[in-house]
Formats: C-alpha cells, structure tokens, sequence
C-alpha cells in the first residue's frame, strides 16, 4: 500500500506555516527514517497520514483513500501511530487488554485478536507483564505497551514518532528488533527522530526536513554523507559516519559492518 502525499501545505490555527509544499511518495515496504530540528514539520507531515491532521491545500493518500475523506478510526486500518508519549496513548487497566483493544475495535475475530495480542507481546517481551496496570510499568515498558498496542492492529503502514526518547540501551535494541521484524513482513516503518545513529542503523531511507520543506530525501547512506546540508537542519551524521570521513574513507558508512568494510578496503 503506497503512500501519495502531493503539494501538501498545512497552516495552523495559529497562523504558523508548518509544511510548505510536500510532495513524495513511500512505496509498500519501504522503511523510512525523518530527521530534522524541532519545528522541522515532521510530525505535523505523518499526523496527516492517519487523519489527525487534514490538508490547508494538497493531498494525502494512503493507497487508494484521500485522507479528508475518512475518519481517523477508518484510517487507523491502514496506518498504526506509536505516540512519542506513551501516556497520550494508555489508557486500559492491565497490559493484555491495552494490546488487544486496537485489533478488537478493528472488528478482528477472537482467535486473530487473541494471536495477534500473543505475538505482539512476544515481539516487545511483555509477556510476563500482562496482568500490570501500564502506569506501574517503567517509562520505559510503558512505551513497549505502545508499541505492542499498535502492532497487534496488524497495519499495513506503522509510525513511531520518536521512539528512543528517554529509552536505555537493552529497550533501543528491543524497538529496532521491532522495525526489523516488521520489515521482514513486508510493512512500511515510518519513524520520526532525533536518534542519527538509531537512523542510521534501522532505515536505508531517510528524508531531512527543514521549516515545513524536504532538503534531502534518497538513500540513506547518500543523505547522511550530505554534512553541509544537514547542518542546516541541525543534524550531524552519524558517528560512524563522521570518523569514517575523518579516516578518508571514499564513501559514507553508516554502521559497523560497513564501517569494518570500508576500513578493510583501505588496508588491502
């Protein structure tokens, strides 16, 4: 299911600009990193995508549905959204009935709800938490419950908005398993961050956005080795990135394998 977004303007209430003219498109699959500064327009871009935001001018379309003409819980078939708070998002009793209200609202068959709910809490390791109350659970579990709420819908096209915000390492390694699982199923992951490295690890796609318009958007290697233009978004490439240019390495690399690559090629 492709996502169509064609000269898209949005303008706040307020009379703040947010987005200037987008136009892209996100193929079914495709695993798609957005950086950029606060006030860059990203998040105010994806809440188009399942309705919460509607259009000033443009169109956004989610296979074959414009999105002004569906409610955010018809959208919500097509397009999961992982809040970057998970606390704008909980609100159920314990854990198991938190996950399997997405697919149950779906109208999924009790058995398909009832696998569904087993597989996300496998997928997030909530398994032995699932008779909790979410606001017992750390911050760090509570956006596991989020992100274990919106995979059990089974979307097609899933949004994470932040996600490794205030996240430890051993929860970072649980979400990009997360995104390669669902990669692996053929689903679109779309993700917001601040987290370069995270990008870089997780997305061969990468779009930069800067006062409501794209600056760049292609692979991500060649978008992450664009050190002029992303400063202008106030993002630095990668670490690995950075000390591979450092080491005059030809190319950009952007993780540990490519980086040990790279640095094999100059000894040989």
């Amino acid at each position: 299911m492709n996502i169509e977004i064609s000269d898209l303007h949005f303008t706040y209430p307020s009379g703040v600009q947010a987005l200037r003219g987008i136009s892209l498109t996100i193929e079914a699959g495709e695993q798609v990193g957005i950086v950029g500064q606060n006030g860059a327009g990203k998040t105010t871009l994806v809440r188009h995508l399942n309705g919460l935001l509607h259009p000033t001018a443009g169109e956004v379309k989610i296979g074959d549905w414009d999105t002004r003409k569906y409610s955010v819980a018809k959208l919500a078939a097509r397009v999961g959204y992982v809040f970057q708070n998970p606390d704008d998002q909980l609100f159920s009793r314990d854990v198991r009935t938190e996950v399997a209200f997405g697919p149950k609202n779906l109208g999924y068959p009790k058995e398909q709800v009832e696998a569904l709910v087993s597989e996300a809490l496998e997928m997030t390791e909530l398994a032995d938490k699932t008779e909790a109350n979410p606001y017992d659970l750390s911050p760090t579990w509570r956006k596991m419950v989020a992100i274990a709420s919106v995979i059990a819908m089974d979307t097609p096209i899933v949004i994470f908005d932040e996600p490794t915000t205030g996240q430890d390492a051993a929860s970072v390694a649980r979400i990009a398993n997360v995104i390669r699982v669902l990669r692996e199923r053929g689903k679109t992951v779309i993700t917001i961050t601040h987290d370069i490295d995270f990008c870089a690890e997780n997305f061969e796609r990468v779009i930069a956005m800067s006062q409501g318009r794209i600056l760049l958007d292609g692979k991500a290697n060649d978008v992450l080795g664009q050190e002029e233009i992303l400063a202008a978004t106030y993002v630095d490439p990668p670490q690995l990135a950075r000390l591979g240019r450092r080491l005059g390495f030809k190319e950009t690399v952007r993780n540990e394998e490519e980086f040990l690559a790279a640095l094999k090629n100059m000894s040989a």
